[in-house]
């Protein structure tokens, strides 16, 4: 039978410029969804200073989910990808549900475009933990080839949205010059960037936003 009631997803931050960009996808590509919103800025900030997940950080995420489940969730995406341990937690706390990792959806459609076309996935990050976390989640046999734009999230932070675009964009390029034939954009964040590096590079860019929206609404119907 389908789904008759508004479906609630929970929308877990650990990153205040990923809100905007999904939230933006919700409303243009599932306006019946009702959106919860849940931030903790300081996640984010205490794996850029400690460099490593523990314990504390993934209980910390199970306290997040258990709020959102609480309140009715019926799906639990999170929108940071640093933190891929901390989310499998959920995933077996919350076996129930569909809890999303906010770049499995991204990856699965990547990693068939790569297949299908016989190319290689170029993975461009803002946040540099990402790049240590992110290319396990790929299959051995389709390992991306890694850029870090540097300094396009501190740009974007500080309200220079067009540097932050131009930095992702120059980064794409180098994955593309070196032989990519797919882009896909680690961070939220990177979203806003997703048609000026297809522009420039002429390849085709996958976005952690789009793609997981598409995969919630085939779990949810």
């Amino acid at each position: 039978m389908p789904r008759t009631k508004s479906p609630r997803i929970a929308l877990i931050h650990a990153l205040t410029l990923s809100m905007a960009p999904i939230n933006a996808v919700m409303a243009r590509d599932w306006p019946r969804a009702r959106c919860m919103n849940l931030l903790d800025d300081s996640l984010s900030a205490d794996l850029a200073s400690s460099g490593a997940l523990n314990e504390e950080m993934i209980q910390r995420f199970i306290t997040l989910s258990d709020y959102a489940v609480e309140q009715g969730a019926d799906a639990l995406l999170f929108t940071c990808s640093a933190f891929g341990p901390c989310i499998d937690a959920v995933k077996h706390r919350h076996a129930g549900l569909p809890v999303l990792r906010p770049n499995e959806a991204m990856i699965d459609e990547a990693v068939e475009l790569a297949t299908q076309t016989g190319t290689r996935i170029g993975l461009v990050a803002s946040f540099g933990p990402t790049l240590h976390s992110m290319p396990t989640e790929f299959p051995v046999s389709c390992q991306p080839q890694t850029a870090l734009a540097e300094g396009a999230l501190q740009a974007l932070d500080a309200g220079d949205a067009q540097a932050h675009d131009r930095l992702a964009t120059q980064a794409a390029a180098t994955l593309a010059a070196q032989g990519c034939g797919v882009i896909a954009l680690a961070q939220f964040s990177l979203a806003r960037a997703q048609q000026a590096i297809a522009l420039a590079t002429g390849l085709p860019v996958l976005s952690t936003p789009t793609s997981a929206v598409r995969r919630l609404q085939l779990l949810l119907g």
